[in-house]
This record gives C-alpha cells, sequence and structure tokens, in this order.
C-alpha cells in the first residue's frame, strides 16, 4: 500500500489586481468563513491565551449538553450559593439561597455575563466549581480543543486559565451548529433581572451587520476581546480576536474584520456533491478503478478581483483494498486557496466496489510482478 497525492490547479477569476491581507491590532485572532470552512485569518491563532469571559462559552457548552441530555430543563432551578452571590466583576445581582430557572440563568450569562450565575450553574452541575472546571478541560480535550484548559467557570483571572483563538472559534461554531435551539439567546441586547435591565456588551449587535452572537471578555491581563459571528445572505463568519486595549478598539476592530470578510471575499462553487473528483485503482475488486466523490457540495472563498489559483490535493492509500462501500470515507480532499489555510473534506466510493473473483487476483499477481500498484490519474505524484 502507498500513499498516493492527486494534485490540480483551478483559476477562479480574470482580474489581475490583489486583495489586501488584513492586518489586526489584536495580538491573537482568527477569523473563518463557516458556509466553506476557510480560514480568512489566523494570528497566533493556537497560542494559549487568557480568554476572560469568552471561557463562559464552554461553561454555556456544558449547560447546553445538560438540557439536550435531558439532566435538566429551561424550567429546573438552581439554588444560588453564598460563593455565588459574593462573586465580584460583571454579575447577575443574584442573592443567596434564591432559586433561578436555568432559562434565566443562561440570559444572567449571555447578556450580562454574570460570574454568580456561572458559579451557580457550576454547582449545580458538578457539585463544586473546581469540580466543574476539571470536567470543563476534560470535555474541551474530548472535543478536540487542544489548548484550552479551565481553572474556573467564568474566565477570572488565574494562570490555569487558557484557551486560543482556534479553540474558541471551533467552541462558537459548535453552538451555533450544535444547538441551534438556543443559539438565540445571544442575539437578544438587554435582560431585566430583579428589576436591574443590563445590556449586551457585544459592540456588532446594534450594526445591522447580520451580528448575532456571541461573546466578550475583558481583563487587565487579557486586554479586551470578543468572540463573533455575523450572517449576510448564505455566508456566516466566526471570528476571535483579543489583547486589544479599550472597548471602543474592541468594537472598531470586530466591525473592521466582519465588513473586510464580507466584502473582500466570493464564494466559488467547486463540486457539485457526488460528482467525480478523481479516481483511485482497486485492489482485487470487480472493477479496477473507482470514482472519488463529495457527499456535499464543495465551496471555497477567493477575493474578489484576484486572479487566484486554488490547489487541490486528493490523498489516499493505493490501491484500495475491496470490497468497497459508499458509506466510508476512503481518501481526503485538501482545497487550498492562495495564500489561506487549507480545508479538508472526506471521500467516498461513487459506488459499492465487491470483492473481485480469482480472474482479479490474477490480474492483481501480475500488476506486483510488473510493479503497477501506483494507481491514480489526473496529475499524479508520489
Amino acid at each position: 500500500m502507498r500513499l498516493v497525492r492527486i494534485l490540480a490547479c483551478i483559476g477562479l477569476l480574470a482580474n489581475t489586481s490583489t486583495a489586501q491581507a488584513f492586518e489586526t491590532l489584536a495580538k491573537s485572532a482568527m477569523l473563518v468563513d463557516q458556509t466553506t470552512g476557510t480560514v480568512l485569518l489566523a494570528k497566533d491563532a493556537d497560542k494559549s491565551v487568557p480568554p476572560a469571559s469568552m471561557s463562559k462559552l464552554m461553561t454555556l457548552n456544558m449547560l447546553f449538553e445538560a438540557l439536550r441530555a435531558g439532566r435538566i430543563s429551561l424550567d429546573t432551578k438552581f439554588p444560588v450559593s453564598e460563593k455565588a452571590h459574593n462573586m465580584g466583576g460583571s454579575t447577575m445581582f443574584l442573592r443567596a439561597k434564591e432559586r433561578v430557572s436555568v432559562d434565566n440563568l443562561l440570559r444572567g450569562i449571555i447578556v450580562q455575563s454574570g460570574n454568580d450565575a456561572c458559579v451557580t450553574v457550576a454547582e449545580a452541575l458538578a457539585g463544586s466549581e473546581a469540580e466543574f472546571a476539571r470536567q470543563m478541560t476534560e470535555r474541551a480535550k474530548e472535543l478536540g480543543m487542544t489548548s484550552s484548559i479551565f481553572a474556573n467557570s467564568t474566565g477570572w483571572p488565574h494562570p490555569g486559565q487558557r484557551m486560543s483563538a482556534r479553540d474558541l472559534v471551533f467552541l462558537a461554531n459548535r453552538i451555533i451548529t450544535e444547538f441551534p435551539e438556543f443559539y438565540a439567546y445571544f442575539a437578544e441586547k438587554e435582560f431585566t433581572w430583579d428589576n436591574i435591565t443590563q445590556k449586551n456588551r457585544n459592540p456588532l449587535l446594534k450594526l445591522g451587520i447580520g451580528a448575532d452572537g456571541l461573546k466578550t471578555g475583558h481583563t487587565e491581563e487579557a486586554g479586551y476581546g470578543l468572540v463573533g459571528s455575523a450572517k449576510q445572505g448564505d455566508r456566516r463568519v466566526i471570528f476571535m480576536i483579543t489583547g486589544l486595549n479599550s472597548e471602543a478598539d474592541r468594537a472598531n476592530e470586530a466591525e473592521r474584520l466582519t465588513s473586510w470578510a464580507f466584502r473582500q471575499f466570493v464564494k466559488k462553487d467547486l463540486f457539485e456533491k457526488n460528482t467525480r473528483i478523481a479516481s483511485a485503482k482497486v485492489w482485487i475488486g470487480k472493477e479496477n478503478t473507482v470514482n472519488l466523490v463529495s457527499k456535499e457540495g464543495i465551496t471555497t472563498l477567493a477575493p474578489y478581483n484576484k486572479n487566484t489559483p486554488v490547489k487541490l490535493e486528493v490523498n489516499y492509500q493505493s490501491p484500495i483494498a475491496a470490497p468497497i462501500s459508499t458509506d466510508k470515507p476512503i481518501a481526503t480532499l485538501t482545497v487550498i486557496p492562495d495564500g489561506m489555510e487549507p480545508s479538508k473534506y472526506p471521500l467516498y466510493a461513487g459506488k459499492e466496489v465487491a470483492k473481485g473473483g480469482l480472474l482479479s487476483r490474477m490480474r492483481a499477481s501480475a500488476e506486483i510482478l510488473s510493479k503497477d500498484v501506483l494507481g491514480g490519474k489526473f496529475f499524479a505524484k508520489e
């Protein structure tokens, strides 16, 4: 078995002017076009940094998972401890010993960034905030968030509280896609609890640019940050910025980044679903080759007004042994837009290939003798 890499290049646009890369004031940042999976910006995106209140997204993820599993409901009421009541920083102004519904706690965390609400959730779900933080770290690893570690549920300054821009963008995307029934909370512009109204700190919600989430953060160590998302037409972008010097800088940078993402790039269709992308050689099958297809349409982004090639790579272990089903990935397509991070897509057999009989085995033996076992067409290169 040998790894085969099939290379190709597609030119998308004809104009020769060049789109400018985005230069951000943020110390760490990442911007992803969710619709295509294209990474438009990555600046120290894998560096573990203090996430401040942006880490509340992990607390919310744990709460959403508990709701999805049926362990609790939106009407379930959690008791408020003295510890929760005494939390400093941004709060929901909860009173000790009162009982608050999960529905209100969600709004208290998302809209008001309530540290007291986070501790209340942590203690109710795990018995203590320390145990909840341990569970958050464990769950983050299970989800593939390799740069995240938690010491608390709030983002309160602690050397053991760290996340990366990539992990936060991944987490935001997970919340949007896995828990759409709860995502509307993030677009609420204000929430009133105990006759105290507080406004959502997300500066993009009021601008009419399609912004609908997610979470701000600020500590002296972290600076000002935001995990944000906006949707215009059939495109959604998700981003994280942090390390900015002021609320104004955060608001300006977030708006600049969002506008750039939507105005400087255009979506291009590469392949329709079930379209042949490449072919692979089959080992001892009733067919000599099998078409490699994607079960979903594949699109990418390209800068406006730029003659930019998109490189394609198809990788698989050749020859592919029969029998071959259509429900298991057998290859990977990597799309590499010029100057951007690559995106990967699984490829499947275009049809099932049954195991061959005696004639197929004789043919395979002849191929071994002739050393013709590479397979792959269309600019094949080892």
